[in-house]
């Protein structure tokens, strides 16, 4: 692992009072307000405006831009946005754009009724989940540029705080309004308007800030072939062009798919893997139509060979320069990290379920009091993060996350006892929250400040793409194995991570000492 030189406590508790940290706190809570409108709040308006539950659950495909962020994120990275861009810079002004879409698209879903106009609510939905992407993109890229790597664990940490709050306020803030304005039992449009409408207000916080905060000052390379406006338009244009494509395919192949996955579910394959195969199938041929696209797009002149190169190829090919076989270790260790935590996770509400607690408990312990732990974690992550150095942090999370596992093996022999489950959700959220305050520390230093969005918003989407797949078939496990042995079994994976995080850490200090011996030389 790396040789971090350690901070003094200090140092560590003095970080948290940082101007940059504390302007985190505010991004996250506007980052974490719109994923709720999209799925649990959302979910409850629909049910209650008598949409069919099978309907509620397509809807949380509006959020699938959080999934698919990296294709646009060049463009938030190259593209200057016109007038704006002189009046607050590149980062605030891509911000400033992205609140107002989500404010937007806030008040529009408010000011429609499911009941009346469900495909309009769709749209709404989507643009609300395409805008929060985007948020996230350039909160994740200024985040990255506006402090060195020593505070970038406390502004991770301070971020994840920030986006907990938000999700307090747009899950039982906006569910308390809603009640408030209607009677109970009855369906009142108006009292979600006035929820939504408030939950749009709140946006403003993240709208203050931006105003509030200043650019942050990087050196990077600037384009060679974003000049002049028609150069925008035509690359535009060839994102479009390839976005349709992407949709299209995606549509069309389902005519190829679902025989695939329903020939494959008569044959005696279970139906997560028939499906799993099918959809892997079906995202393949999407994403080669799209490439297709892009490349006979540029070929008849639509965008310059090299701007595609600058935008899209170079962010990747720095990455392997930099690190070189470094690199493979890095992005297993990128896709594997969460794995423990995502695969048991996916099991987890069902799991209190079947033991015998009831929804109020439920609410109460995992969801509140979890919540509040998330966030605790998250601050010890950064402080120690800043204190003992984020590889060292990063293994400990790591090992933590798998531990507490076990301890949902031992809860499951208890049956529903209510200090044990308090006592399991305190110790799961804590290690939660501080692996993941060390490692979007990890990525965020792993970045070239050239390509900053691109690369994060990368790096974002491997960590959780393998383990959301393996999580897929986390049902299957247990009507195999039970619940003991399931949760033993993800305890189990999580131990090929540390030695990842091990060889990792020291694959990189070695490439770092040659960096540095070239550097001498030089």
């Amino acid at each position: 692992m790396h040789n971090t030189a350690l901070q003094s406590w200090g140092d560590s508790f003095r970080a948290f009072v940082h101007p940059r940290v504390i302007t985190m706190l505010f991004m996250g809570l506007s980052a974490g307000i719109p994923i709720l409108l999209i799925f649990s709040t959302l979910s409850i308006w629909l049910r209650e405006a008598g949409v069919e539950r099978s309907t509620v659950t397509y809807f949380s495909w509006a959020a699938l831009g959080y999934s698919f962020k990296f294709v646009w994120a060049p463009l938030i990275d190259r593209l200057p946005f016109p007038v704006l861009y002189g009046l607050l810079g590149r980062r605030r002004s891509w911000l400033i754009i992205a609140q107002t879409g989500i404010i937007g698209a806030i008040l529009w879903m408010g000011f429609t009724d499911p009941a009346q106009n469900l495909t309009m609510m769709a749209f709404a939905a989507v643009a609300l989940g395409f805008a929060s992407a985007t948020q996230d993109i350039v909160i994740d890229a200024y985040r990255i540029e506006a402090a060195d790597a020593d505070l970038q664990a406390m502004m991770s940490s301070a971020y994840i705080g920030g986006y907990r709050i938000g999700m307090i306020v747009a899950g039982a803030g906006a569910l308390t309004i809603a009640g408030l304005f209607e009677a109970e039992g009855s369906y009142e449009p108006m009292a979600w308007t006035v929820a939504y409408g408030c939950m749009a207000l709140a946006m403003g916080i993240g709208v203050i800030t931006t105003l509030i905060i200043g650019e942050p000052t990087v050196t990077r390379t600037d384009s060679k072939y974003f000049h002049e406006t028609s150069d925008y338009v035509r690359f535009l244009l060839m994102f479009a062009l390839t976005v349709i494509a992407f949709i299209a395919a995606n549509i069309y192949t389902a005519n190829l798919t679902n025989p695939l996955k329903s020939g494959l579910i008569d044959a005696g394959m279970i139906s997560e893997l028939a499906g799993f195969i099918a959809g892997t199938l079906k995202l393949a041929i999407s994403v080669a139509a799209a490439i297709l696209t892009a490349w006979l797009t540029t070929k008849v002149g639509v965008t310059p060979t090299g701007m595609v190169q600058e935008t899209y190829i170079a962010p990747v090919k720095d990455f392997i320069d930099r690190y070189g076989k470094a690199a493979i270790v890095v992005l297993t260790l990128i896709g594997v990290y969460r794995i423990a935590d995502i695969v048991m996770g996916v099991m987890a509400n069902v799991f209190y379920t079947d033991l015998g607690f009831s929804k109020e408990e439920i609410a109460t312990v995992s969801k509140t009091f979890g919540l509040f732990m998330t966030i605790a974690g998250s601050f010890l992550g950064g402080l120690l993060s800043v204190r003992y150095g984020v590889v060292r942090i990063l293994f400990l999370g790591a090992l933590l996350s798998a531990i507490t596992n076990i301890l949902f093996a031992i809860m499951a022999h208890l049956g529903p006892n209510t200090m044990m489950f308090a006592g399991v959700i305190a110790a799961d959220n804590l290690s939660g929250g501080l692996a993941t305050a060390a490692f979007i520390a990890y990525l965020s230093g792993l970045t070239n400040i050239s390509f900053t969005a691109m690369q994060y918003a990368i790096f974002s989407s491997i960590m959780t793409l393998f383990p959301k797949i393996l999580a897929g078939f986390s049902g299957t496990v247990v009507d195999s194995v039970g619940y003991s042995w399931f949760f033993i079994g993800t305890a189990i994976i999580g131990i090929p991570v540390l030695f990842l995080v091990v060889l990792a850490g020291r694959m990189m200090q070695i490439n770092a000492d040659k960096q540095a011996e070239i550097e001498t030389k030089t």
